[in-house]
């Protein structure tokens, strides 16, 4: 078989694979016809083994040269950059340039702040007195009859079409402040949870002293329109709510919300506090009433926030931790701890003799340690113990280690029906200034928990000290069943409510909690972005240095096709977003309150992730005064160090600002719209030109934003003439250019679609729905991102992620700047939206060298074609993903996946960096494990035993969870739906997502190398590529021998993240860590005049004592 000598192969004899010498073709073919088939067959192979294709790096120039000078074309004729870059070039003469003062801005981004913050505290406070001098001048009456709005039957009708009882009419109307919910702006309602009833004497009694807040209510929102939901939770259960609502049932049809469990509620009632819970495992409290210990500690849990710390012993012949990590020690009680007990606790299981007396000393044992080392809160302590029974003489115990100042607090709650031992359990409560409670029930618990809150509350309701309260970040979907709430962050700012009569003094009474919401979109609002630059931001964290606003947190992750919150969203912190400041300096002193300035050298990244950048970073910040919050801002060197401020008459520039092709950021504040009710239905377009043509001189703007805005549309105008000459060209648009557009600091965009919305393959680029190539309240587009990071005038192409493209485009955009003297900004940026096949059909036609092409001078393959089969033709972008391929689909894939034996080598050649980068907000998959094989091999009565046992634990737990009083009233239960649902354990078994930490990689390309070539050996071929850069853009061209394969020997390249797998010692460090905070700063742990004899008794709730008997001799019978 012979080879041609354009093929670029040497030619080699069968049998003599490798000697480079010429088949002998002297005298005549003396094979057979098999022969022949044998030589046709293993040619191939020999050749290649035998030979090396070798293809031109002076040809591969020529077409990335070519191509280069083609493609910018393209883009500088339909963008129009260059006349833009000259309108600016033109006004540099008029315009001030000014170097941003990073301590300057964070300090009066911060003075606004405060101010905004203190509104609502002023509000709060006003709630506070009205609350407390209601209460003053009632008087509780057991059989007051009172109707008020149930939140839950308002506007609901039975069969007959009557109002339900509580319900009847109450107008609704959707209103922009409020998320566009129906509310009723001029009355408030009551919300009761299902096993509340709802007209028991207290409930009546304190919905009806309650109803006095709803003037202050209305008042509050006349003197500060931006306030958001105001709401009063009372301490027997209710919550009274404005402006009041339709409450939405859970899918069972009921109502679990309660204030009482909120965060908001339980730390304005009580100051910091450490926790030991300790738990009785003795075989005695197996079945029910393990159970009902299981859901008392995860009910104490809920109690606990960011400011508490807590730990869990388990107890019977002998102590052990639940988190054998967590021995010794005290644990900050945030999210991530708390739903880790919680798992932990659902696997505990009971086993020998219940002995009190050392878990109480090793309790004792850890929270003097705490104290005298300086760690927890130093504030509340408290001991919860959770048992069926003390028999132990324990009295030496606190003797020894809490009397006489007792200041450890002992809380117990006697499980189960037995009352044998509730002398001795109430004896260790009512001894050490707690409270003893008979939790019978699952339906007891509740109530049961709280009463704890209300004894720890009382030095501070005794002393009257109000103190204010404000909450880690949180989306509280619980409370507003709606797309609209359920996806808002926000912090909120609570005061506790006391009773005030002399009589009840040394009580302590608790009435409730009063607070309003305060949604954190609207306080970053106040570090407006133009102010910023293109990679400049602005970020909160708490006195625990957790995040309450910053634009790299992620709290949603998506299961299926629905957004969810992760189950650590508000406790990701300050360090696992800023990941670059390894010493955590900026976090220590931001958590410390104090003011500076600090430079980090950061990787970041965009395009989630698959992009890397590398930014000079300043950090500046200073604490919020009056609240345990610390702002910061970023300021870029390069990008957010200057600023230019240019300046037009209001004629010329509101005449250009009303052009059509004229959009600006629907997300920032030109004008403030939420003032005024008259206002909210404003764009903020609308609002602009309202406040420029004098119709709304009141309307409160920022006039500096507003001047940069009238002056971009000036300097920007002629660009819509450049573009509309374009489409009404003889010559016409060429096909597939769809999108020229431009954006400026301002939040100034302008477009022009060439073509229509039917032929438009990107049909959302650019709409409101495309966030990413939108300017928001937490980024610039990615295009103008991207931009930024190439000199002005060079194009930069990419295809955006295939999740968020249509189909097959491009971008390609370039920046714009201004200088003056030496000081350059950017001015912003501009660029156009085109399909793929704009770009690929212009690729084709230069990368093909004719068949007439005097290859005489030429080393290697002549006439080379990327068409031909003999190679594989590429561009790439600089970060290696490909933008054309022979192959359609690896259009947008990462470079390394379609060849990682290329991308390989060109890393490790150096023209490609992988670069590390890290997310400690990933979610990753953690597989379910199985139970044990070995149940199934017992007896078949087993399997129906088993049965038998978990339907009747279901419906013991479905009788349990609700008031059996309640079934005599049946309004309690109008309009639920109960229905059973499956434990956890019983659902369908597969991946589920968990909290983790990941490493993955970026590539970037290292633009001194502009040109290579190599040969990689795989096995019996080898394989030659060239890569050349196509001159002024992001790209490189790759020509790669096509014939062997390196796919055995060289396994893909991926970008996809790896989890970060810590053995169980760094594991046991990371949970046990305690991070520098900031404690707040009042406490309130003790006072001599509280009545410690008010400790407690025993609380019953009716049950058909058949019903209680039938289930617990089955549920001993199956155990």
């Amino acid at each position: 078989m012979q080879i041609s000598a354009a093929g670029g192969m040497k030619r080699g004899s069968l049998c003599k694979a490798g000697n480079g010498s010429k088949s002998d073709r002297s005298g005549p073919c003396r094979g057979t016809l098999m022969m022949l088939v044998w030589i046709i067959l293993f040619s191939s192979v020999c050749l290649m083994v035998d030979g090396q294709m070798k293809i031109s790096p002076e040809t591969v120039q020529q077409w990335a040269v070519s191509f280069g000078k083609e493609i910018a074309a393209l883009s500088a004729k339909y963008s129009g950059a260059k006349l833009l870059q000259k309108k600016y070039k033109d006004v540099e003469g008029v315009v001030k340039m000014e170097e941003v003062n990073g301590e300057e801005l964070v300090k009066r981004f911060a003075e606004e702040m405060e101010e905004m913050l203190g509104r609502k505290m002023k509000s709060v406070k006003r709630l506070a007195e009205a609350a407390e001098d209601a209460d003053l001048y009632h008087e509780y009456n057991e059989t007051l009859e009172f109707e008020y709005y149930n939140s839950m039957l308002i506007n609901t009708v039975d069969e007959n079409g009557n109002p339900l009882p509580l319900g009847g009419e109450f107008l609704l109307e959707p209103n922009e402040h409020f998320n566009k919910l129906p509310v009723n702006t001029q009355q408030s309602n009551i919300q009761v949870p299902t096993n509340v009833y709802n007209r028991d004497p207290d409930i009546l009694n304190g919905v009806y002293m309650s109803e006095a807040l709803n003037d202050v209510f209305i008042e509050n929102f006349q003197k500060d329109p931006t306030l958001t939901w105001q709401y009063f939770g009372s301490s027997t259960g209710f919550f009274r709510l404005y402006p009041g609502i339709q409450w939405i049932p859970d899918e069972n049809g009921v109502s679990t919300f309660d204030c009482r469990n909120r965060n908001w509620y339980i730390q304005a009632a009580t100051s910091p506090k450490d926790v030991v819970i300790v738990v009785d495992v003795s075989g005695s409290m197996k079945g029910l009433r393990l159970t009902i210990a299981k859901h008392t500690i995860n009910t104490i849990l809920d109690t606990l926030g960011e400011n508490d710390f807590v730990n869990i012993i388990a107890y019977s012949d002998y102590v052990r931790y639940v988190e054998p990590c967590f021995k010794g020690t005290l644990v900050q009680a945030d999210l991530d701890n708390r739903e880790h007990f919680k798992l932990l606790i659902d696997g505990i299981h009971v086993k020998g003799e219940g002995k009190v007396k050392n878990a109480m000393k090793e309790s004792f044992r850890i929270l003097n340690e705490a104290a005298t080392l300086g760690q927890g809160s130093l504030c509340n302590q408290a001991i919860m113990l959770i048992t069926d029974g003390a028999m132990e003489d324990f009295q030496d115990v606190f003797e020894e280690f809490n009397w006489p100042e007792r200041r450890v607090r002992v809380f117990t709650y006697l499980i189960g029906r037995e009352m044998t031992f509730a002398e001795n359990v109430k004896w260790i409560a009512c001894n050490n200034k707690g409270y003893y409670t008979h939790i019978s029930t699952l339906a007891d618990v509740q109530e049961n928990v709280m009463e704890y809150l209300h004894v720890l509350s009382r030095p501070m309701v005794i002393n009257h000290d109000h103190d204010i309260i404000w909450t880690e970040a949180y989306m509280d979907s619980v409370l507003f069943n709606t797309q609209a709430q359920s996806l808002l962050l926000m912090t909120s700012v609570a005061m506790p409510v006391f009773s005030k009569k002399k009589e009840t003094l040394s009580h302590g009474i608790l009435l409730g909690v009063v607070g309003t919401d305060v949604a954190l979109k609207e306080l970053m609002r106040l570090a407006p972005r133009y102010k910023l630059g293109v990679h400049g931001y602005a970020f909160l964290i708490t006195n625990n240095g957790y995040i309450l606003s910053h634009p790299d947190l992620r709290p949603l992750y998506k299961e299926g096709k629905k957004l969810k919150p992760k189950p650590n969203y508000n406790s990701v912190d300050l360090s696992e977003a800023e990941w670059e400041d390894t010493e955590e300096k900026l976090r220590t002193a931001m958590v410390k309150g104090d003011t500076g300035t600090l430079s980090l050298d950061v990787r970041t990244s965009v395009d989630k992730g698959r992009r890397v950048l590398f930014l000079k970073n300043d950090y500046f910040y200073t604490v919020i005064n009056e609240t345990p919050f610390s702002l910061g801002i970023v300021l870029t060197r390069g990008y957010g160090q200057y600023i230019f401020i240019g300046n037009v008459s209001v004629e010329d520039g509101l005449h250009d600002l009303l052009a059509p092709d004229l959009t600006i950021a629907s997300e920032w504040t030109y004008c403030e719209t939420d003032i005024d009710p008259a206002h909210r239905k404003l764009s903020q377009r609308q609002a602009v030109v309202q406040y420029l043509t004098g119709k709304e001189p009141d309307l409160k703007c920022d006039v500096q934003l507003l001047e940069q805005t009238l002056f971009d549309a000036v300097v920007t105008a002629p660009m819509e003439a450049y573009w509309t000459a374009l489409m009404l060209n003889t010559s016409g648009i060429d096909e597939g250019i769809e999108t020229a557009f431009l954006g400026t600091r301002s939040g100034l965009m302008r477009f022009q679609r060439y073509t229509g919305i039917e032929k438009r393959v990107a049909k959302s680029f650019l709409t409101s729905t495309d966030k990413e190539n939108m300017f928001t309240l937490d980024h610039f587009p990615v295009w103008y991102r991207r931009a930024a990071e190439y000199p002005a005038g060079q194009f930069l192409y990419y295809m955006p992620r295939q999740d968020i493209r249509a189909g097959r485009i491009v971008i390609t955009t370039t920046a714009v700047t201004v200088t003056v003297g030496k000081k350059t900004a950017i001015a912003g940026a501009i660029g156009v939206q085109m399909t793929l096949e704009v770009i690929e059909s212009r690729f084709w036609a230069i990368v093909a060298q004719p068949n007439d092409t005097d290859c005489s001078n030429v080393e290697g393959v002549c006439p080379l074609r990327c068409d031909s089969l003999d190679v594989e033709c590429y561009v790439i972008d600089n970060n290696g993903f490909v933008l054309i391929s022979r192959q359609r689909n690896n259009a947008g894939r990462f470079f390394g996946e379609v060849d990682g034996s290329v991308m390989a080598t060109l890393i490790r050649m150096g023209m490609f960096k992988r670069v590390s980068l890290f997310d400690y907000q990933a979610m990753c998959k953690m597989h379910s494990h199985s139970v044990s094989n070995a149940r199934p091999l017992l007896s078949p009565f087993y399997g129906l035993a088993s049965a038998l046992k978990w339907f009747l634990s279901n419906f013991l737990l479905f009788l349990l969870e609700f008031n059996i009083y309640g079934f005599w009233h049946t309004e309690h239960f109008a309009d639920a739906k109960p229905s059973f649902s499956v434990s956890s354990a019983h659902k369908k078994k597969g991946d589920i997502l968990q909290p983790c930490d990941t490493e993955y990689p970026s590539f970037v390309y290292e633009p001194s190398v502009k040109e290579t070539n190599s040969i990689i050996k795989c096995g019996r071929c080898q394989k030659m590529f060239v890569v050349q850069q196509i001159p002024e853009s992001n790209l490189l061209m790759l020509v790669v021998q096509a014939d062997c394969d390196c796919s055995r020997q060289h396994a893909p390249i991926t970008m996809e993240p790896k989890e970060v797998k810590y053995n169980a010692s760094v594991k046991c460090d990371r949970m046990r860590s305690q991070k520098i905070r900031r404690r707040p700063e009042s406490c309130h742990a003790y006072h001599p005049q509280e009545n410690a004899d008010d400790c407690g008794g025993a609380s019953f709730i009716s049950l058909s004592a058949s019903i209680f008997f039938m289930c617990l001799t089955f549920s001993a019978l199956f155990s």
